[in-house]
Order: C-alpha cells, then structure tokens, then sequence
C-alpha cells in the first residue's frame, strides 16, 4: 500500500515530536516568536544542536523561520499539531470502543456459573 504525503507528514510530526528538547522548544514558541540564542538558553547543549533540532522541526512543519534585521526568528506553526490531534482521536475512539467490548466480554465470562477457572500456572482447576 503506498504511502501518502499525509502519512509522511505525521510521520515527521510525530517523529519530531519524539524529542524532549524539541518538545520544549514547541512549548517555549507558544509564548512567541523566539531567536535561536533565546531558544538555546534554557538547554546545555551547543547552539548548533538547537539548529539542528529547528532544523527537524521546521521540515515537520510545525514551525516556520523568517528574517528580521540580523535575528532569525522562529514562529510555531500550529496546522501540522491539529492533522496530529485529527489523528489521534479518530483513533482514540476505535481504543475505546474495544476497551468497552472487553470490558463487557470479561463481566459476561465473570457471571458465567460454570465458567472454567484457571491457577497461576493457567492449568484448569474446576
């Protein structure tokens, strides 16, 4: 089955997403737009680590960087989060739903009188 581009984009966002410091970076860009050195601050890595990490971030289109004067800003952009939001709960539903029918198939099997009944070692004790 081939791969669509809105696959490949959640693949980036998550893959993105997957990184602590570039989740905080997100968090800090929720308060504005941000240079590199104001980024790179709060972290012990070097500057051109955070680069990089914008880098991912900014090919996962979940910001965008522009000029002004001599600063490089960075802004988040939100579009790619909702796509993955979109996804997760449309499968958050099916989770739940399956959780409910489990649910329901263990109550049915509880309240069975002659239901079977397994030791530790999952050998029949009735």
């Amino acid at each position: 089955m081939p791969v669509t581009q809105r696959e490949r984009s959640l693949d980036e966002v998550f893959g993105a997403l997957a990184d602590p410091t570039r989740r905080a970076i997100l968090v800090r860009l929720t308060h504005g737009e941000a240079t590199v050195n104001e980024l790179a601050r709060p972290f012990t890595i070097s500057q051109p680590a955070v680069s990089r990490h914008l880098k991912v971030l900014e090919q996962a289109g979940l910001i965008s960087r522009s000029r002004r004067a001599t600063a490089r800003l960075s802004r988040l952009e939100p579009e790619p989060l909702r796509d993955a939001l979109t996804w997760l709960v449309s499968h958050r539903e099916f989770w739940e739903e399956s959780y409910e029918r489990l649910d329901e198939l263990l109550a049915a099997l509880q309240d069975e009188p002659d239901a079977p009944t397994t030791d530790t070692d999952g050998r029949s004790t009735s």
